[in-house]
């Protein structure tokens, strides 16, 4: 049988680059969103809204996945609210599925907050594990809609009998336009207003991410680990925290982008300076340079997550997540950061979003 994959949340980070690792593999790829996009080749577009079971039914009733990757979400303005809407769209769709039993394996999406607790209680003392986080670290005695997604995942697969693999990326680093949460993007657009009107290219976070160890995840190096975990036996069943497998400290990585883009590095001064702050203006700044150098997208909130960038950022203690149980699986794909965020700052030049 062919391998028929259902990526969901295709126009994402996450799922995108995963939808063309999969396509350039040979699989069969269904990518299901909201307002899907025709941007990948091969890829067969899915328009359904995961909150509508009725609409699932419609949209699915000729897609009959083997594999089913989760790579979405939606922010609610309370982790109580968070829970209730993201648990239901993965119940909705695996329900949905469940009558077609085609499913073999289904594979989330999630990421550090497992460790680090939900957006409410992000990263606050009391909560903090010992790092680099480990895959055992029990769970933190807090809301969590990460929590509510794999229970989901856990109990569909109880009545199905497909196997599951969990995926905690750090900060994925990777191109995708009108994403919620976008590091590598939000500093490329951040340097280039910098460069351009003089302003400081200004640290934002705080000393402890300043000065401490830290990790990222490459959108194509977490595409790969999701699929070895789909088709490794011996990976099923598990979660896995997912990185570039490299190590580095902020204060040498600002100054490595800095470079890239011609501007001069400041770093940590004392005190945090919210990229959200920093920014809060700039969106006239950004389309007035869109339309200078005729860029694609001239929305910043487009382009731009400086939110989600200070909650990185800002952490009060260094994150690094440990890779060991995928190595001695077998996964063993590595990947330079430096080179995440350089091939993403060239991706975005030659694709007309940054000047």
């Amino acid at each position: 049988m062919s391998n028929i994959a259902l990526v969901v949340g295709a126009t994402g980070i996450t799922g995108s680059n995963l939808a063309e690792k999969l396509i350039e593999k040979g699989w069969i790829t269904y990518g299901l969103a909201r307002n899907p996009q025709d941007n990948i080749a091969g890829l067969i577009p899915v328009a359904a809204d995961l909150l509508n079971p009725e609409d699932l039914v419609t949209k699915l009733a000729d897609v009959a996945p083997t594999h089913v990757f989760f790579t979405t979400w939606m922010r609610q303005d309370t982790e109580a609210e968070n829970i209730r809407v993201n648990s239901a769209m993965i119940r909705n769709l695996l329900e949905v599925l469940s009558e077609k039993k085609s499913i073999q394996h289904v594979a989330l999406v999630t990421g550090l907050k497992h460790y680090l607790g939900p957006f409410e209680a992000y990263a606050k003392t009391g909560t903090l594990p010992e790092t680099p986080v480990r895959e055992e670290h029990p769970r933190l005695d807090l809301e969590n809609f990460y929590y509510a997604q794999e229970d989901e995942v856990y109990a569909a697969s109880e009545r199905d009998g497909f196997t599951w693999s969990i995926h905690r990326p750090h900060s994925v680093i990777g191109k995708a336009v009108g994403n919620l949460m976008n590091m590598g993007t939000t500093l490329a657009v951040y340097a280039s207003i910098c460069k351009i009107t003089g302003r400081p290219f200004h640290f934002p976070g705080s000393a402890e991410q300043w000065n401490g160890l830290s990790d990222v995840t490459d959108a194509k190096i977490l595409a790969e680990h999701m699929i070895w975990a789909a088709t490794t036996d011996a990976a099923h069943n598990e979660a896995f925290n997912i990185a570039n497998g490299d190590i580095f400290r902020w204060k040498w990585l600002w100054e490595q982008i800095a470079k890239w883009f011609e501007i001069e590095a400041v770093g940590f001064d004392g005190t945090i300076h919210p990229l959200e702050l920093d920014m809060e203006n700039d969106s006239n700044n950004w389309k007035e340079i869109a339309g200078k150098y005729n860029l694609r997208e001239n929305e910043i909130n487009r382009l731009a997550s400086a939110w989600h960038t200070d909650l990185d950022l800002g952490r009060p203690m260094e994150v690094m997540t440990d890779m060991s149980k995928s190595r001695k699986l077998g996964f063993t794909i590595y990947q330079d950061t430096r080179d995440s965020f350089f091939d993403l700052f060239q991706r975005l030049r030659s694709e007309n979003l940054i000047p």
